[in-house]
């Protein structure tokens, strides 16, 4: 990271008590006993159910964000559906005073003969006149009704079946909140079952991992030249600035802020808050945002992980990113190759120089 971006998440790190350096290096483990699982195997073990736990975590947060938009269309259509039933019961009375009228001026005497038996001619041509004109009038409020009717019938049967389709997505977000408790659970009871010593070998296990992949990134050119790519829009800049804010705040999953965030959760409310809303969950930013080599990345990029795309961070330049990362931990600077890469994705790519 260089320039004010650095400065910035340092000055919030350490205001949120963060310490960006590596940790200490703990003491090496002895041997596993036979049988016993080696501090190699445990980390795997660990890092495939936080996957997993993350993984369930954006099945969950793409349920809940399809229930409220479905919730929304089922406020929409109840409220057409009340216009529609509104403008049905005017119709009817409509219909029903012009079937009165037409009755209480009717007769049997054809016009024809009315006419000719008329003392005032004339008189007789206007009420003629008049009689055909409710006529007229009585079908075209028979047609309206009958639009009316189709109308409300057509939305009501929507209506239902919209209502239908947000009682199925509660089910199955229940569904998804207990596939994730459940996963969170097994991570749980793998920490539980491990001893101090075996701790804070897996956590340096994958410190040094970390720094390995970031070395390799780095050298193999992944990277470019090293120099992040030109300056960032001022949506960019602003969306760095909001995640660099929620620093030392805790993960918890299916958060959106502002006291926690998940990690999709935090780089969609600190696009938001820039102006430009972006899909709620790490799988639809990758899927629907604009792609950009790994080469080209700059300030506000967002880096997505994993095969499936169940992780992602903001880019901050000069290597780092700031994420959520994983239950019990906070909102923190990491290492860009902080977990295999998938890709990369500019939610203003978009946008012109001007906006820069």
């Amino acid at each position: 990271m260089s320039g004010r971006l650095l400065r910035l998440a340092c000055t919030a790190a350490v205001a949120a008590g963060i310490v960006l350096a590596p940790l200490p290096a703990t003491a090496v483990p002895e041997p596993p006993a036979p049988g016993e699982r080696s501090v190699s195997e445990l980390l795997t073990d660990l890092q495939r159910l936080y996957q997993e736990a993350e993984e369930a975590t954006e099945t969950y947060n793409a349920t809940a964000e399809k229930l409220k938009e479905q919730r929304a269309q089922v406020r929409r259509l109840d409220g057409r559906l009340a216009r529609a039933r509104l403008s049905l019961h005017d119709s009817r009375g409509a219909a029903g005073r012009l079937a009165r009228q037409q009755y209480q001026n009717s007769t049997d005497i054809s016009p024809y003969v009315r006419l000719l038996l008329a003392r005032d001619p004339q008189h007789a041509l206007d009420q003629g006149h008049v009689i055909g004109q409710l006529a007229r009038e009585r079908a075209e409020a028979v047609g309206r009704l009958t639009g009316s009717e189709k109308k409300a019938d057509g939305l009501a049967r929507a209506a239902r079946k919209a209502l239908d389709r947000q009682l199925t997505l509660a089910v199955r977000q229940k569904k998804d909140r207990d596939d994730v408790r459940k996963k969170l659970d097994d991570v749980e009871e793998l920490l539980a079952s491990l001893t101090e010593e075996q701790l804070g070998a897996v956590a340096e296990l994958e410190r040094t991992d970390v720094e390995a992949a970031q070395e390799d990134l780095v050298t193999s050119g992944a990277l470019g030249s090293g120099e992040d790519s030109g300056e960032p829009t001022r949506a960019a800049d602003r969306a760095v600035r909001y995640a660099v804010q929620q620093l030392g705040k805790p993960y918890e999953w299916g958060a959106e802020g502002p006291e926690a965030y998940d990690c999709s959760g935090l780089t969609s409310q600190a696009w938001g808050h820039a102006g430009r809303p972006i899909p709620r969950t790490s799988q639809e930013q990758w899927a629907r945002l604009p792609r950009v080599p790994l080469r080209e990345l700059r300030p506000g990029d967002l880096v997505v992980y994993f095969p499936k795309a169940t992780h992602v961070a903001m880019y901050l330049g000069g290597g780092q990113v700031v994420q959520a990362p994983r239950t019990g931990e906070k909102v923190k600077v990491s290492p860009l190759a902080s977990h295999p890469i998938l890709g990369a994705v500019r939610p203003d790519g978009a946008q012109d120089k001007d906006a820069r």
